[in-house]
């Protein structure tokens, strides 16, 4: 069965479930990849959980984005790392397949979100997030928002939550 999202048919949300121990690997984004990330991303979206993204908008970003896929590229989640200041960054866009969520999946997009920050000499890495207890399992702590001002300068200054926000920062020095 296909799932129309945003206008771009969404087969990875009707994926078979991944096998554990099924072989994934992490590797930087390609623009070809954001035909699947922009369904996955609005389906999460569209339950009120993250912050829609266009694929016009994942096409100029695409650099910022690391991709999960398995063994026979098949794409199960996304994240990326977007860099505030010599020293900042934020892991954003963090979604994981229905089908391969409960697999590790997430943490491994993360863990290499974080090695990636600590390659460029970045000190911390933050993520702003409706579950706390997984960043927590990765090392993260729960700060006050106000921490980031850049952040809330930058996108939360046009969410529809702006608010009304529930979102928990997080925060790991990586350096």
């Amino acid at each position: 069965m296909l799932t129309q999202i945003g206008g771009a048919t969404a087969e990875l949300l009707d994926l078979a479930p991944v096998a554990p121990g099924e072989s994934v690997s992490v590797r930087p984004a390609r623009i070809s990849d954001m035909l699947q990330v922009e369904p996955l991303i609005n389906h999460f979206a569209a339950q009120n959980l993250m912050l829609p993204k266009t694929r016009e908008q994942l096409v100029r970003l695409f650099r910022e984005f690391v991709v999960a896929v398995d063994g026979s590229g098949r794409l199960l989640g996304c994240g990326g790392l977007r860099i505030f200041s010599p020293e900042l960054a934020e892991v954003i866009s963090l979604a994981v397949s229905p089908a391969a969520q409960g697999l590790g999946v997430g943490g491994r997009i993360v863990d290499r979100l974080v090695e990636d920050a600590e390659t460029l000499g970045l000190n911390t890495v933050f993520a702003l997030t409706l579950r706390d207890g997984f960043f927590h399992r990765l090392g993260f702590r729960t700060v006050p928002k106000e921490m980031f001002p850049a952040k809330v300068w930058s996108d939360c200054r046009n969410c529809p939550k702006l608010h009304a926000c529930d979102e928990i920062a997080v925060v790991r020095e990586v350096r």
